[in-house]
């Protein structure tokens, strides 16, 4: 396994914001050469939560290590927190489905088959890539195409504005002005062309309460978006994996039996919409 750290600013020479972070972790496991020497992976970029006030780490490696162990490419994305919000953190997510896209012959993954997957706060910064990625704020960033992901999975997504929700990640990303907490529920940013959505979120939710993820697919179902809903009986918020690598040795919170098998489930969701590794042909040897 490789991985290595890149500061999106720098690579891209756009000048940071005072205290941003912007660092995206590429993890990539190289194709042994008896199984393929052209082999295309799709790449998925992770989004972790913390309210737009940390980075979890719950939610970083854990999970990339899930895709990886099933052939994809992951990256891993810092992005910036309060108190710098809107649109900042989205930048930073553009400016890192802009890389994955161009540097796909290194990492050996089709710029065609990139999906967003993010958590709680982070599922909230994928629906707006997912959403905005032709907005003019990331107009410096590169063509919209390159910025819109091919699919995206929400996980426990802070969603809507109206309350009950999650009140720290709204105040913390619009910076306490109503107008963008307002202009930025995912429910009310939802369009027809936005990419297939996989959703998911546990009933007895009490910091993100699952209304979000049901408002936001009845938006979905509205506009023709195509999207795949799971609400699991039980499980509280922030479980990640759900699973020993990220909670203690026999100290698993009680969980829905099917809630640790959620990336088999989005994955399979991900390959139903297209996203799926395939080999290439070598190139044609010319004659002299």
């Amino acid at each position: 396994m490789n991985v290595e750290i890149i500061d999106l600013y720098r690579h891209f020479s756009l000048p940071a914001p005072t205290g941003a972070a912007g660092k995206l972790t590429c993890w990539r496991c190289p194709t042994p050469q008896r199984v393929s020497l052209h082999r295309r992976k799709p790449a998925v970029l992770i989004l972790p939560g913390g309210g737009y006030e940390h980075i979890s780490p719950r939610e970083s490696e854990p999970v990339a290590l899930r895709f990886a162990a099933r052939g994809w490419a992951a990256f891993i994305l810092e992005y910036s927190c309060a108190p710098l919000s809107f649109p900042v953190q989205l930048r930073e997510a553009a400016m890192a489905m802009r890389l994955i896209r161009e540097e796909a012959e290194r990492f050996e993954t089709d710029p065609h088959m990139v999906a967003a997957v993010g958590f709680s706060a982070g599922g909230h910064l994928c629906g707006t890539l997912g959403t905005l990625w032709d907005d003019p704020a990331l107009s410096d960033i590169g063509p919209a195409p390159l910025l819109r992901p091919d699919a995206l999975g929400l996980c426990y997504p802070v969603a809507v504005s109206s309350r009950p929700t999650h009140e720290g990640s709204f105040e913390n990303i619009s910076h306490g002005d109503p107008h963008l907490r307002d202009r930025l529920s995912l429910d009310k940013l939802v369009r027809g062309d936005m990419p297939p959505v996989f959703l998911w979120h546990t009933r007895d939710d009490q910091s993100v309460p699952c209304r979000n993820s049901l408002a936001l697919a009845q938006a979905l179902e509205a506009a023709g978006v195509e999207f795949s809903l799971h609400i699991y009986r039980h499980g509280q918020h922030g479980a990640s994996t759900a699973d020993e690598m990220v909670y203690p040795a026999g100290a698993l919170p009680p969980f829905s039996w099917d809630v640790p098998g959620w990336p088999e489930t989005m994955m399979a969701f991900f390959r139903d919409v297209g996203l799926v590794i395939h080999d290439e042909q070598p190139p044609a040897e010319t004659g002299g």
